[in-house]
């Protein structure tokens, strides 16, 4: 049975949140072609929310792709269209809109692709994953706007629930990446003045069906962490996934920073609470940044580096946040008298990134090596605060850390965390040190993309010899040299040390 405009349970007039001018041409296109169509989904769910966006699901009690191109064709708008998904989408005025006919699915045990039927409105809305997902405005003449709302997702909405529409078994081992949608829609929806909440059945149904992901791509499941990192409390999502059995499947290394050992009286910090401390701090600390236009993103040209002003959080800086103590299960050592120590942490930890990002199948490129190296790192500029901030010091963090610098920062100030506020004030006080050195250093040595002023094809040409180990000795020493503050970073002193060095190793120049 198809819908009927009659039945008014649980609808409510919205006509406010269909101003925009394709919802009325896709109304009228609607009724020529004698179909109904609904807005439905995430745009009806934000617009209750006041998050109204740009991405807008139109289902269609007939073919969608067939209504796509009556309204392509209408507004003189290029439609793509998708025929293996039965979807059309189109752009108009600054909306994009998805059309999709209404339909039914089954499915298979070792798959999560359904078979797909045709269908209605409300077996449409019986497949989808969640009640406040499920919601739909009418965009027929005679009732344009009224909220078609059969499992009461206003109501959850209202009340911060997220909630499967049939029984939670039966959604999660249908499609079991929906146990992450929920986790990650609970935890992108939450506010301070509205936590949402996974009912307890569909967290019970999790654990139950927890084994059900290993149907999933690894590429999948990654696209939804990616999405639950750049949430403001990332926290919560892997709570949750550590709730429910879900870590310990995905990201079991991360499950290994749980618990506390204590020998001789002496206990260490909780690795796995701290890691999402540090998280949501990195996250607090990104987002203020990034509004105060204090990030800048640096992609390779033909002169140097191309550099662009932050909007967006960076998700692979969120990454290395999550990894920054990954190490230290494996460091963990008790020290009689001393207590426990995990030295090598950062080591390990940056040797280990590789191998979690092979394993969830992420991308191995120079994304994976940003990750690794502010692992590596995460512990120098602490060291810093404890040492006396020397010239020398900063400068080798900033050779090493490169345009990765102001990231490292923001990492290691999450980093501080205690339960003594004092001792957190302290810190913090000596590590604005640290980022004033880090400024006065650059501007008076420019080391932050080091470029040696003695190029191996110089020395080659100088004194006439062929690529040997010896243009690598005399470039390292220069190197240090500037470094340690022995010269200043210029060709004129460069070329003078290269020189002095080169004698002493019995060259003599050609020219």
């Amino acid at each position: 049975m198809g819908y009927n405009a009659s039945d008014k349970m649980n609808q409510t007039i919205t006509r406010d949140f269909l101003n925009h001018k394709i919802f009325k041409i896709v109304s009228d296109t609607a009724a020529e072609a004698g179909v109904n169509a609904f807005v439905i989904g995430g745009y009806v769910r934000d617009c209750f929310l006041g998050r109204q966006g740009n991405d807008i699901d139109i289902v269609v009690e007939g073919s969608g792709i067939a209504l796509a191109e009556a309204v392509a064709a209408r507004v003189g708008a290029k439609v793509s269209v998708f025929r293996n998904f039965g979807t059309a989408m189109l752009h108009y005025h600054g909306v994009e809109v998805e059309f999709v006919g209404a339909r039914r699915e089954s499915y298979s045990r070792d798959s999560r692709k359904p078979v797909v039927e045709d269908g209605t409105l409300e077996e449409d809305q019986l497949r989808r994953d969640f009640t406040i997902n499920a919601m739909a405005f009418s965009l027929q003449k005679e009732d344009f706007g009224a909220l078609v709302d059969p499992f009461g997702g206003i109501r959850d909405l209202a009340a911060g629930i997220i909630r499967t529409p049939l029984d939670p078994d039966t959604t999660y081992s249908d499609d079991p990446l929906r146990m992450l949608r929920a986790i990650r829609f609970a935890t992108r929806l939450s506010t301070p003045e509205l936590q949402f909440k996974i009912v307890p059945e569909s967290l019970d149904s999790m654990r139950r069906n927890r084994e059900r992901l290993s149907i999933l791509s690894k590429e999948r499941i990654v696209e939804e962490l990616n999405k639950m990192l750049v949430t403001s409390r990332p926290s919560m999502a892997f709570r949750l996934m550590d709730d429910t059995g879900l870590l310990e499947i995905i990201l079991p290394d991360l499950v290994r920073l749980k618990g506390i050992e204590t020998i001789e009286g002496k206990g260490h910090k909780e690795n796995f609470s701290h890691t999402l401390q540090v998280v949501d701090n990195l996250a607090a600390e990104e987002v203020k940044a990034i509004a105060e236009g204090r990030l800048n993103d640096y992609e390779p040209d033909t002169d140097g580096w191309k550099e662009s002003v932050r909007t967006e959080p960076n998700v692979w800086l969120r990454w290395a946040a999550l990894l920054h103590d990954i190490g230290k299960p494996a460091s963990k050592k008790f020290v009689p008298g001393t207590g426990w120590t995990f030295y090598g942490h950062d080591v390990i930890g940056s040797r280990m990134v590789p191998k979690i990002f092979k394993s969830l199948r992420m991308p191995l490129n120079e994304k994976m090596k940003y990750v690794q190296k502010l692992v590596g790192l995460h512990l120098r500029p602490i060291a810093l605060v404890d040492e006396e901030v020397t010239d020398s010091a900063v400068r080798r963090l900033l050779f090493d850390a490169g345009n990765d610098i102001d990231d490292l920062m923001l990492l290691c100030n999450a980093d501080i965390t205690s339960k003594n506020p004092a001792k957190v004030a302290r810190i913090k006080a000596n590590f604005e040190l640290v980022k004033t050195k880090l400024v006065e250093v650059e501007a008076k040595d420019a080391i932050r993309n080091f470029k040696n002023p003695v190029t191996g094809d110089y020395i080659m040409e100088l004194y006439g010899i062929e690529p040997c180990n010896t243009i690598g000795t005399i470039k390292e020493a220069v190197k240090e040299a500037i470094l340690d503050g022995k010269i200043a970073n210029n060709f004129e002193e460069a070329d003078a040390l290269m020189r002095e060095i080169a004698s002493s190793l019995g060259l003599t120049p050609v020219k």
